[in-house]
């Protein structure tokens, strides 16, 4: 059975950092796509960013660019996700995604594959 745990969510400050980690087990992805969403309370969820197999393209939301870094260690089997400057309104769960396919996209129908979520709570 294939297993997506996250790791590494919390209670933080805003303006602080914070660094998900997202451990497959069941199966690797390491020639997949993968990729982090984000639900906050009474909102859908949605795209946060996304990586290709090899790291080489990855693909972010506009309102995290420039804050936010996807990583992968293919050979830890492990994809990251590094939150700087974080702000209140980016309370919420935080998912990560496998695909089957090494297409990198922000739809959730790209990914087959979903762990539970970790909480991270940002307050002002």
């Amino acid at each position: 059975q294939v297993q997506l745990v996250e790791s590494g969510g919390g209670l933080v400050q805003a303006g602080g950092s914070l660094r998900l980690s997202c451990s497959p087990s069941g199966r690797t992805f390491s020639s997949s796509a993968m990729g982090w969403f984000r639900q906050a309370p009474g909102k859908e969820r949605e795209f946060v960013a996304a990586i290709n197999w090899s790291g080489g393209n990855t693909l972010y939301a506009d309102s995290v660019k420039g804050r936010f870094t996807i990583s992968r260690d293919n050979a830890k089997n492990t994809l990251y996700l590094q939150m700087k400057s974080l702000e209140s309104e980016e309370t919420g769960g935080y998912y990560c995604a496998a695909s089957r396919r090494n297409t990198v996209g922000a739809a959730e129908r790209s990914y087959e594959y979903w762990g539970q979520g970790t909480q991270v709570t940002v307050s002002s």
